[in-house]
């Protein structure tokens, strides 16, 4: 069982940039720390207004990612008290038809706000943004290619090679391609790759995710129908096979 204790990952870690993320709702929360994760930033989570000023305190957060909507102490307040004691970014998560709310954290100086249901990418883009415009926090380490059996993704330059021939993928091929190479043999959901690639306000069916996997299959397997790279875990969805993987030029 996950405890309070292991909900901070690392935040004593320096070479990271370090994001506190305050929400009271267990599968944004998850959502906002998977992909924080994935792209090198150090997470921890307060579900309160009251543990989020405890945590401004004790971890030093370089970001914070602050619902307005929370038990005990709402975000504006939250907002106010960490704003008179500290010129940490805030970034603000409000609903989409609360404009008022969105005035007064930005009057109570919060850096920006990102309007739910959002995107996964322009949170993170946002948050990479507010802190190069801010100056807080470490660089976030390079990320150098991952490989497997002749495969080779390349997240800085979008590129994919097989067996030293480019790959031409789309977006989301790509991103799939790179979540499931991260990851070796681990099994994702299609909901959960539904939601990660696609976003949890996409209204599209799990089949859309089916159908991108079979595109990318065809890119990059010798035999689609006999999958040595991408394989389908039956009633669950899907994994990706380890096989050499490392860092090195394509």
């Amino acid at each position: 069982m996950t405890t309070k204790a292991d909900e901070t990952v690392r935040m004593e870690d320096r070479g990271s940039p370090r994001v506190l993320v305050v929400d009271d709702e267990p599968h944004i929360v998850e959502l906002v720390r998977y992909n924080l994760q994935q792209e090198g930033f150090a997470v921890s989570v307060a579900t309160s207004g009251r543990e989020a000023l405890a945590r401004v305190a004790s971890d030093r957060p370089d970001l914070v990612v602050l619902d307005i909507m929370l038990p005990e102490l709402d975000g504006i307040e939250v907002c106010r008290q960490i704003r008179a004691e500290s010129r940490v970014p805030i970034l603000m998560l409000t609903a989409r038809d609360r404009e008022l709310d969105r005035v007064v954290g930005l009057e109570m100086g919060a850096d920006d706000y990102v309007t739910k249901p959002f995107s996964p990418r322009e949170l993170v883009a946002r948050i990479r943004a507010i802190l190069r415009r801010t100056g807080s926090g470490a660089p976030l380490p390079e990320t150098g290619p991952l490989q497997s059996d002749g495969l080779a993704l390349h997240p800085e330059t979008h590129e994919v090679w097989l067996r030293g021939r480019p790959v031409d993928l789309t977006a989301k091929e790509f991103e799939l391609l790179k979540l499931l190479m991260r990851h070796p043999n681990r099994v994702f959901t299609r909901d959960f790759l539904l939601e990660h690639i696609w976003g949890y306000d996409y209204f599209g069916s799990t089949r859309t995710v089916d159908m991108h996997i079979s595109r990318l299959r065809e890119k990059i397997e010798d035999d689609p129908a006999a999958s040595t790279f991408i394989q389908t875990v039956r009633g669950v969805g899907y994994k990706f096979k380890a096989g050499t993987r490392g860092r090195g030029r394509r």
